[in-house]
């Protein structure tokens, strides 16, 4: 799978990752302040909201940044005589 990944933009999954922990994170994070501390629904969801968003942007960054690391592959080069039945 990484191999198709290679030569391509890796911002997109970067974000993707860091969206989907933001959302699993935050969710866990809000439902403890919301029972434990009783914290206001208000700062819940913005602690939600700002962890999804900071973390997709972070996600975002380290994919941007791990794209020159990982160059396209040379495809193999195969013999000269084009592509059909042989014999022909």
């Amino acid at each position: 799978m990484m191999k198709k990944l290679r030569g391509r933009n890796l911002a997109h999954p970067g974000c993707l990752i860091g969206i989907t922990a933001g959302m699993t994170i935050g969710i866990v994070l809000a439902e403890i302040l919301a029972a434990v501390f009783h914290i206001a629904l208000n700062t819940v969801l913005l602690t939600w909201l700002g962890l999804t968003l900071g973390l997709g942007v972070i996600g975002w960054i380290i994919g941007d940044r791990l794209t020159s690391r990982f160059p396209p592959l040379e495809e193999d080069v195969q013999s000269s005589s084009p592509p059909g039945p042989p014999g022909l």
